[in-house]
């Protein structure tokens, strides 16, 4: 039985692309970007990897085509990672031939530490075809080994998206008190700062947020210099409230008919999201 899609569209767009372009026009007339995140499971078979490849192509001309300030995010595990990575590799590069083409943006998203070390792979090799203007990657801080990485991503020169992490991961892989997680955070924040035109940075934390605009502040780094992003539905006002004071604000906004994968897996993966989804459900 399909479950009604009102269980989840405080946090999902819509079920299509159609649907979700007035929510995308709303956001941008408040002067906040798009990340657009087309919701989806890992493929195992290599006509449905190339029909995704179709899709992210449509999807990226659809938004050109409808002038939305917006780029698109995409998972590798949904472009045949999972089958090969060759054959992921060469379903990523034709995504990335269109986005040259229209002066369009892919963020490569990072999976389970499992995919780490086959993203970073991947993604580096797109960097060095495509470049930054084209592609980007994600870093979740609460890797260990998250330090290493930020460090060479940050030598390339690389657009990188600094979040937490949400994947329940072992105390061998990933750092398991929030405390500590933050502090990994700011201390990548200023790598990245220092290294990088303009970091990308990921968190609904009102402690990390304050802490960020700080920092910025009391070093003279202007606004423009970096991005706040935050999830669709959470923290509304916020963003808005950022976009007035003059931040780079982006929004990532999921949509599709596998919001119920997703929904379930963002509150199963570790058990503070299901108390951080129900809080937002109340705050603005």
């Amino acid at each position: 039985m399909k479950l009604p899609f009102f269980l989840a569209r405080r946090f999902v767009a819509a079920e299509t692309f159609e649907e979700t372009v007035p929510k995308i026009k709303s956001i941008n007339e408040k002067n906040i970007k798009v990340t657009l995140d087309l919701l989806g499971e890992n493929v195992e078979e290599k006509t449905t990897a190339e029909k995704t490849v179709d899709i992210y192509i449509k999807l990226l001309n659809s938004i050109h085509d409808a002038g939305l300030n917006s780029t698109i995010s995409i998972k590798l595990t949904m472009m045949g990672l999972d089958i090969d990575e060759n054959y992921c590799k060469k379903n990523l590069f034709r995504l990335l031939d269109e986005a040259k083409k229209l002066n369009s943006f892919v963020r490569i998203d990072m999976e389970g530490s499992d995919y780490t070390q086959s993203t970073l792979d991947i993604f580096k090799e797109a960097f060095e075809k495509y470049g930054r203007d084209v592609v980007g990657i994600v870093i979740q801080a609460y890797l260990h080994r998250s330090a290493d990485d930020i460090k060479k991503l940050a030598e390339m020169n690389a657009d990188v998206r600094l979040c937490k992490g949400a994947y329940k991961e072992p105390d061998l892989v990933a750092i398991q008190n929030m405390a500590e997680i933050r502090e990994a955070f700011k201390k990548y924040f200023i790598v990245l700062l220092e290294k990088t035109p303009c970091p990308r940075f990921a968190t609904h934390d009102d402690e990390l947020v304050d802490w960020l605009k700080s920092y910025a502040a009391e070093n003279n780094i202007p606004k423009d210099r970096y991005e706040i992003q935050m999830l669709y539905g959470i923290r509304e006002e916020t963003m808005e409230e950022l976009a007035r004071n003059g931040y780079q604000a982006r929004v990532y906004v999921p949509y599709g008919t596998m919001w119920f994968p997703y929904f379930k897996r963002r509150l199963m993966e570790r058990k503070e999201n299901i108390w951080f989804v129900l809080s937002m459900m109340f705050k603005k």
